[in-house]
């Protein structure tokens, strides 16, 4: 269904479709094991419920709203901008994960299980500025004809080298943020800008140059908390940093 003939009750019907499952669960488990009190129900329930409803408002909103605009401005700096792109992407890239929730979820988290010794400010910047350069690098792919392998693979060999030398608390914290940064905004906005791009772009094969985005994306903040935690390795541990 195209992004711009999306009506209410397909998102509703999509909705249901998602959550219904995990209220059935819950609710099978409550009578089966839990037997939690009638005003705890009550309040669970109603957090269902504005979940529900919340679901249905953004995911509205990104069908009529993220997705059509992020493809007409890619299909914009594509057309006519063409040498704005690569700053574009860091700008772009840098500001949806700076305002992505799970993003700063996590952020919090990490700061928390520390005991404030990794700040969340510190990771924010640290994955924002790791989304923004690799988004950077997936406009530098389509503008320069860069192929996806070239980028990939030796991202990933050097993720491997990092594993030998990052301090082992960084890094389940830096593959939980590759997954982290990948949520509703990136994915609904940078993505629709980048296969916008890569549709009006002379020559360039919008499904072979337009997607990849997203997996760049989540390689950024592997290679970046990373980095940090061999910084941090070399400082003396994780009980050093303020």
């Amino acid at each position: 269904m195209s992004s711009n003939s999306v009506g209410i009750f397909f998102v509703v019907l999509e909705v249901i479709q998602s959550i219904a499952p995990l209220i059935i669960f819950f609710t099978l488990f409550q009578i089966l094991y839990l037997k939690l009190p009638h005003s705890q129900l009550i309040k669970l329930y109603t957090g269902l419920a504005f979940t529900a409803l919340g679901m249905i408002l953004f995911l509205y909103g990104v069908y009529n709203g993220f997705l059509p605009a992020g493809t007409k401005i890619g299909e914009y700096f594509g057309e006519s901008k063409k040498s704005l792109l690569i700053p574009l992407g860091f700008v772009l890239g840098l500001l949806a994960t700076f305002a992505e929730p799970s993003v700063r979820v996590l952020c919090y988290q990490v700061e928390e299980s520390s005991n404030g010794y990794i700040r969340s400010d510190l990771m924010l910047y640290t994955l924002s500025f790791a989304v923004a350069t690799l988004a950077a690098i997936s406009m530098a792919k389509i503008v320069y004809r860069i192929p996806f392998i070239y980028i990939i693979i030796p991202s990933y060999l050097f993720v491997l080298v990092l594993l030998c030398f990052c301090d082992k608390d960084f890094i389940g914290i830096a593959f939980d943020s590759g997954g982290a940064v990948t949520g509703p905004m990136a994915v609904s906005f940078l993505m629709s800008i980048s296969v916008g791009v890569a549709t009006a772009y002379e020559g360039v094969d919008p499904v072979a140059d337009g997607f990849g985005l997203i997996a760049m994306i989540a390689l950024a903040p592997i290679i970046f908390v990373m980095l940090l935690g061999v910084y941090i390795r070399f400082k003396g541990g994780i009980n050093n940093v303020k």
